[in-house]
């Protein structure tokens, strides 16, 4: 369970990281994309960019 918690952490880590780039090609601005301001702090959690992603992975493993 604790690789699970690292492997979603370290997603939502790079996730964070390239909010700007997913943004500009349409990613995170999807029904179920999570966008909160804590502290004056910027927080995003993409769940369905992040579901999105992963079905386009699977299809690209299926082809190879």
């Amino acid at each position: 369970m604790i690789r699970w918690l690292i492997v979603i952490f370290l997603a939502l880590l790079i996730f964070s990281g390239l909010h700007k780039w997913l943004e500009k090609i349409g990613l995170g601005k999807l029904p179920g994309d999570f966008r909160f301001s804590i502290f004056g702090r910027e927080f995003f959690i993409p769940l369905t960019s992040s579901v999105l992603l992963s079905m386009v992975a699977l299809g690209i493993s299926k082809l190879f």
